[in-house]
């Protein structure tokens, strides 16, 4: 009887035991995952493959308990990110996750890394993982909004209330993030509960509306770090998996319509607008100060042509992966349109090391002053190239511009006394 009841015990300490932890067969690829391209991103021993959100290594406090990744708990608003080493673009992505009483954590994806966006959040989309109930009682009276919520795309898209089933407290949870080329789907427990198309009319006015209207760059990057948030309270995650889906290259875009502005945003008090014969317009105003007008959303590999005619001191640019920073400073590198003499063509970095190449001197009578031109800017991985009027102007590669993602945009230099008229804008994503 003894032995029948100590076997019974160490049964019952052998299942609480697996109850308790990840347990040895997660954190593992089937042999048909594996065939059909899934990849882990957590092993269940180590955090290779993470570091800190815009660092070398990992400092931040996380560590492997059982098998899992856990935050401890540490983190802030400012703190406690880490991130991928791998950027990804388009994908499927699984994990399971636990919270702690009153937690609040989130899965992040499309991070950019740069010195110039201090949290992930101005950038990357998140799906938000929080302890509802737990969370409002720890805080009351503070309710959450609805768009802080579990399982919300955070302050764009909430979930359909039918389709949401969150296991209780405690318990462990499944969750999946679908990007394919801009459509977006959010499941949990099985169960599809967001779906939405990024960067639509639809998707800026929500972006351009609410929490993000003062973050100009979020959600507009096409590829990035994943990112898990230790947001103060300990969250644990299991089984965390991605499988990369293609590129769908090809698409023709007709950047400017001829009859408004939709689609751009203009940064600085300088004029902007269409004119009678459907021109778009770049004058300096009163100001007599730098503006730029941006593409609002993010083009990264691509040929475009741009023609262009210079009716005053024609001094613009063409700049690429570029963002913003409000009111008027753009960060990136600039195709330049200039007077004669001044390399239009050439490749020019903003804000950095300056001149990357000019054209030679004998080629500045290929630009027509006062007629129209053509320019055509081909951006693809490291590997730049410009042509004016036909004639090539700039072969350039450079592993910065490689690295790097971001708007078009369409420059008036400071001083004054400039107008250029621009038609044609199209460009074929690559």
């Amino acid at each position: 009887m003894r032995g029948a009841i100590s076997g019974a015990i160490c049964g019952m300490a052998a299942v609480m035991l697996l109850a308790t932890s990840c347990g040895p067969k997660h954190n593992t690829l089937t042999e048909e995952e594996i065939a059909d391209g899934w990849q882990l991103l957590f092993d269940g021993k180590t955090l290779n493959g993470w570091k800190d959100f815009n660092g070398d290594s990992l400092t931040m406090p996380w560590h492997v308990v059982n098998g899992c990744v856990q935050a401890k708990g540490d983190g802030s608003d400012l703190t406690g990110y880490i991130v991928t080493e791998k950027q990804y673009e388009n994908f499927i992505l699984d994990w399971d996750w636990k919270l702690s009483p009153g937690g609040n954590s989130g899965m992040l994806y499309h991070v950019v890394e740069n010195p110039y966006f201090q949290v992930p959040y101005v950038t990357g989309p998140e799906y938000q993982l929080i302890d509802n109930d737990g969370w409002e009682a720890a805080n009351a009276p503070t309710k959450l909004e609805e768009w802080q919520r579990c399982g919300v795309d955070y302050a764009m898209h909430l979930p359909n209330p039918d389709s949401l089933d969150i296991n209780p407290q405690g318990e462990w949870n499944n969750s999946r993030i679908v990007f394919d080329n801009g459509h977006v789907e959010q499941w949990l427990n099985g169960k599809k509960i967001v779906e939405f198309e990024a960067w639509t009319d639809d998707w800026f006015a929500r972006k351009n509306s609410g929490k993000w209207e003062t973050a100009p760059e979020y959600g507009l990057a096409h590829r990035g770090v994943i990112c898990l948030q230790d947001h103060g309270y300990p969250a644990s995650f299991r089984n965390i998996k991605i499988k990369e889906l293609p590129r769908k290259p090809g698409k023709v875009v007709e950047l400017f319509n001829g009859k408004d502005l939709h689609g751009w945003e203009a940064y600085g008090t300088e004029k902007w607008y269409v004119d009678k014969d459907g021109n778009l317009v770049a004058e300096s105003g009163p100001d007599k100060q730098y503006g730029y007008l941006a593409t609002r959303e993010y083009y990264d590999d691509f040929d475009l042509t741009i023609e262009f005619k210079q009716e005053k001191n024609g001094n613009s640019g063409l700049f690429f992966r570029s963002f913003i920073e409000p009111p008027v400073k753009v960060h990136g590198w600039q195709c330049e349109i200039a007077p004669k003499n001044n390399d239009s063509g050439g490749i020019y970095e903003s804000y950095g090391r300056g001149w990357l190449a000019q054209i030679p001197a004998e080629k500045e009578d290929i630009l027509k002053p006062g007629k129209w031109n053509t320019m055509r800017l081909r951006v693809e991985g490291d590997h730049v190239q410009t042509w004016l009027n036909g004639e090539p102007m700039v072969d350039l590669t450079d592993a910065k511009i490689g690295a790097a993602q971001g708007r078009i945009a369409l420059q008036i230099h400071s001083g004054g006394g400039i107008k250029v008229l621009f038609r044609n804008l199209k460009l074929t994503q690559l």
